[in-house]
């Protein structure tokens, strides 16, 4: 951190050229520019989302699944097991942690997943407590 801020001090107050900087530091261009472009470092960013290779085409499926648990009593919706159990079934080569994956993405996304195993341990911990918060 202390050489981002140095860097844009020398070149943004003092008016250090960049080639002067690149030559000094050894950095590539592309990172001085980032530099310059950025007051903190911003980190990494995953420019497209990774392709969903063997659950792909059953993640419409879970939450379908999903979506019927919510009518049914609690006692009776899916876990993630029950879920990833179902989809193998169906010819789905995915892992258990994969699908699990996919129905606490389908709670985030939606507000709300009736899976038991898809929940914080905190929820989970209240859930079980009978406490609503």
């Amino acid at each position: 951190m202390e050489q981002w801020t140095e860097i844009r001090r020398r070149v943004l107050v003092e008016g250090v050229s960049r080639r002067q900087v690149q030559r000094e530091t050894g950095l590539h261009w592309k990172t001085l520019r980032k530099i310059l472009g950025h007051s903190e470092p911003p980190g990494y960013r995953q420019q497209v989302a990774r392709v969903k290779k063997k659950l792909g085409p059953y993640v419409e499926r879970i939450g379908q699944i999903l979506k019927e648990d919510k009518a049914l009593p609690k006692k009776q919706r899916h876990t993630a097991k029950r879920i990833w159990e179902r989809l193998r079934e169906e010819g789905c080569g995915g892992g258990y942690t994969v699908v699990k994956d996919a129905c606490g993405s389908w709670s985030r996304r939606t507000g709300r997943c009736s899976c038991r195993s898809c929940m914080s341990r905190g929820r989970r911990r209240r859930w079980i407590l009978g406490r609503r918060w």
